[in-house]
């Protein structure tokens, strides 16, 4: 996390863009703004998504994976959601994979 933040601040500090790649959603999360999401078979076909802000493409990446996430109260981190848990249910009855706004 530490490494996000500088990354972040260099970016706004010098009003510039960029193009991060990781599979760490906790990082993800805290450095974009926006996000493309990849999809297709590994080693045969794949396709991107145009870049989309990022609930947008959190929620696309997380509904394939049928998995969804909540803010710790605590830290604000997102965290997954257990299986069939009551706001696991709520949330993909709203559509919304991605933890739910206040």
């Amino acid at each position: 996390m530490i490494a996000a933040r500088v990354i972040r601040k260099i970016i706004e500090s010098r009003n510039a863009a960029s193009l991060i790649v990781d599979h760490d959603i906790v990082f993800i999360d805290y450095i974009s703004d926006r996000a493309m999401v990849f999809d297709g078979v590994p080693g045969l076909e794949g396709h991107a998504s145009k870049p989309t802000d990022l609930r947008t493409s959190m929620n696309k990446f997380l509904g394939n994976l049928n998995v969804t996430f909540r803010r710790d109260k605590e830290t604000k981190r997102p965290r997954v959601n257990k299986l069939d848990s009551y706001l696991d249910r709520e949330q993909k009855e709203l559509g919304e994979y991605y933890y739910l706004t206040d």
